[in-house]
């Protein structure tokens, strides 16, 4: 398997406008300013009412040229999880890794990065909006999500995709969530290339969420499971992700 040119469309550089005063080093610093944090992590009411209310969460985000993207794609989050766990498998350029595939399924499922490639790809060039105040443009390309869940035969029940990953937040794994509204969109993949080439270690190797309506922190790196459950109940602190468990980030980061 090679990361074969399948995308069309770009990237386009340029920032985020923060707040006025807002500077922020990496997603793993906590915003500080009262002000600030009222701007960008809105109540949980607001964002899962006014906000999912309004957005019609089936509109694709933008796609851009080839000679649009970024020349440099910086990193969000962890650089390289540098676990025993992981260092082996990277040396092994990932040859035994796998995806599981397991929660409310009828067919739990492990998946290498081989079995990954095998399935329909999907490529495309959008537009990574980050907390930290920057925003980049590249090419992803990966299965959808959506046949991932369909292979594995998602069940009734299931309300929600947890992802689990390699890097290690207070000595536990980081992980986030979404809704089937979005693991289903046609733009949510799993994305095991960017720019033509397999993911480099500090852009998520060797497997990453692609979940384009939403901001970079709900784009969970370094993927080593995937859920399917009814609850964000006992999933971390119940919130859905370790920032919204941690630093109140909203669950529902939609753009």
């Amino acid at each position: 398997m090679s990361g074969g040119v399948i995308g069309r469309r770009g990237l386009i550089g340029g920032g985020v406008v923060g707040a006025t005063g807002l500077l922020l080093g990496g997603c793993d610093r906590v915003v500080q300013a009262p002000a600030t944090r009222r701007i960008l992590f809105m109540g949980e009411e607001m964002q899962m009412g006014l906000q999912r209310a309004l957005m019609d969460r089936d509109a694709l985000a933008p796609e851009y040229r080839p000679e649009q993207r970024s020349p440099i794609f910086r990193a969000n989050g962890t650089r390289d999880p540098a676990t025993p766990l992981y260092e082996a498998l990277r040396a092994g350029n990932f040859a035994d890794w796998r995806l599981i595939v397991g929660g409310l399924v009828a067919r739990p499922l492990a998946l290498s990065l081989a079995d990954l490639g095998a399935m329909p790809q999907r490529a495309q060039i959008t537009r990574h909006d980050c907390v930290e105040g920057w925003s980049a443009v590249g090419k992803w390309q990966g299965p959808r999500l959506g046949d991932v869940l369909r292979a594995g035969g998602l069940r009734d029940a299931a309300r929600f995709i947890v992802f689990t990953c390699a890097d290690l937040y207070g000595g536990k794994p980081y992980y986030e969530s979404i809704d089937l509204v979005d693991a289903f969109h046609p733009q949510t993949i799993l994305a095991w290339a960017l720019n033509d080439r397999f993911l480099p270690v500090q852009n998520g190797a060797p497997c990453r969420l692609r979940v384009e309506r939403q901001l970079g922190y709900k784009h969970a790196k370094y993927l080593m499971r995937i859920d399917a459950v009814a609850s964000l109940d006992g999933i971390g602190k119940g919130k859905g992700g370790y920032w919204e468990d941690n630093v109140d980030y909203d669950w529902y980061a939609g753009i």
